[in-house]
């Protein structure tokens, strides 16, 4: 079989890493306020950034194991170019995988097949062989592929394995359960049990909502194919996440002091109950920085006072030495009355940070205004949004004013588009998966 050109860099990269000492490391937490010094006087809303920095990798021995379920459609709409894509993309899997990790595959179109019962992948050949046999027909029973999936991740689940589902559909779940709302429970069901879904949706006709729903909730990522090629390549992004993680299970738990006020988390789910916020996050990569954002409410200080705002502890499963380890920090926030301190001291990196995730909320509002028909009120709120990035653009100047102009052009192209037919279920697809990537740092 040909060997692809993404497999073969990943081969030579994780070869490469063989000749590096193992050494255990801890993940990297820094918790930053946009705002680090406000005005004295007077209450404040700024935003607090709390980001995790995965260690790099130091050899293959360090390589945290995987337990992978595909589960891939095979559906009527699956048949041509689409199947052998899926097909391609499968045997890539397989490559990347050792005889360490678990593999099942299940395809579904009316009925659910086990093509690969949960296996350590050592005979690769015959893997291979039940995937090139794969052939398309009937309707979509996505949850139960899904539940199948999940069934053969169990065999051989373990808090010191990545636990993942890899699900690839091009079409709407009509036998069986079909709503966003149950695949999201579904998602969340699978979360807790420490199993996250990568939903890839292909093409015009799979329902973005549901796709989103069910990878949110466990904590997995999201794609959209529109070109059956690039299956290939999103499989290879797909697996240098399974392949690298360092840190599994985080619990992030943030303490505000007396006073300061949680408002709200941006694009993460989680609880905020009184002055204590708290959030999961399933893994976290090599190298990876992720982030969790929030909008807080600092009451009026004294010039030159400086008070405690928040100290955050993130407890997870160390996978280089399976140790459950815990990682702090605090923040403060200062007083001031000369604006040139306040300016001087703002966090150009988080503001901007901020300034994305807030413009990426209103997206998410006016495409809800869309759907619902207001389709000049959608576009009103993303005008606005538009005109409050370029403003923050301003405000900040330098490398950050380029970068926010650049975002809010982008902003401005999707209010034009908004209102339009032509060609809206592609385009609601890919604004969906932006809007899911921009939420979790995604990098596909």
């Amino acid at each position: 079989m040909k060997q692809h050109p993404f497999t073969l860099l990943i081969i030579l990269f994780l070869t490469s890493l063989l000749a590096l000492p193992a050494q255990a490391r801890q993940i990297e937490l820094s918790a930053e306020l946009g705002t680090p010094v406000v005005e004295a006087g007077r209450a404040h809303k700024t935003f607090l950034k709390i980001s995790l920095t995965g260690f790099e990798l130091s050899g293959l021995t360090e390589r945290t194991p995987a337990n992978v379920a595909l589960v891939l459609d095979e559906s009527g709409s699956m048949t041509g170019e689409k199947l052998e894509e899926a097909k391609e993309a499968a045997l890539l899997a397989v490559d990347l995988l050792n005889e360490d990790d678990i593999l099942s595959i299940v395809s579904y179109d009316s009925h659910v097949k086990v093509l690969v019962p949960a296996t350590r992948v050592a005979d690769k050949s015959d893997i291979r062989r039940a995937i090139r046999a794969m052939k398309a027909g009937g309707q979509t029973a996505l949850f139960a592929g899904v539940s199948k999936g999940a069934r053969e991740i169990r065999k051989f689940i373990d808090k010191e394995r990545v636990n993942r589902i890899i699900l690839l559909s091009d079409g709407q779940a009509n036998v069986g359960p079909s709503t966003a709302t149950e695949l999201g429970e579904l998602g969340m069901s699978l979360g807790k049990e420490g199993i996250s879904v990568t939903t890839i949706g292909l093409g015009d006709g799979y329902n973005e909502d549901l796709m989103a729903n069910l990878a949110g909730y466990s904590d997995g990522n999201h794609a959209f194919v529109e070109d059956p090629e690039d299956l290939v390549k999103i499989f290879n992004y797909e697996f240098g996440d399974v392949l690298s993680v360092v840190a599994q299970d985080l619990l992030i738990r943030i303490e505000f002091e007396d006073g300061i006020r949680p408002l709200r988390i941006l694009g993460r789910k989680g609880e905020i109950i009184g002055r204590e916020v708290t959030t999961r996050m399933n893994q976290l990569y090599s190298d990876q920085a992720q982030y969790i954002l929030l909008e807080v409410e600092v009451p009026e200080g004294t010039a030159d006072q400086t008070r405690d705002l928040a100290r955050v502890t993130v407890s997870y499963q160390n996978m280089a030495n399976r140790q459950q380890e815990d990682v702090r920090d605090r923040v403060s926030v200062s007083y001031s009355s000369s604006s040139d301190e306040i300016a001087r001291s703002r966090n150009r990196e988080v503001v901007t940070t901020a300034t994305k995730q807030v413009a990426n909320e209103m997206s998410k509002k006016a495409l809800q205004l869309r759907d619902e028909g207001k389709r000049e009120e959608a576009q009103r709120v993303l005008n606005s949004s538009a005109d409050f990035v370029r403003s923050q653009g301003a405000m900040l100047g330098g490398e950050e004013k380029e970068q926010l102009e650049a975002f809010s052009a982008e902003v401005e192209s999707e209010a034009d588009a908004i209102t339009l037919d032509e060609d809206w279920d592609m385009r609601r697809k890919a604004i969906k998966a932006k809007q899911y990537r921009q939420d979790t740092q995604q990098t596909y």
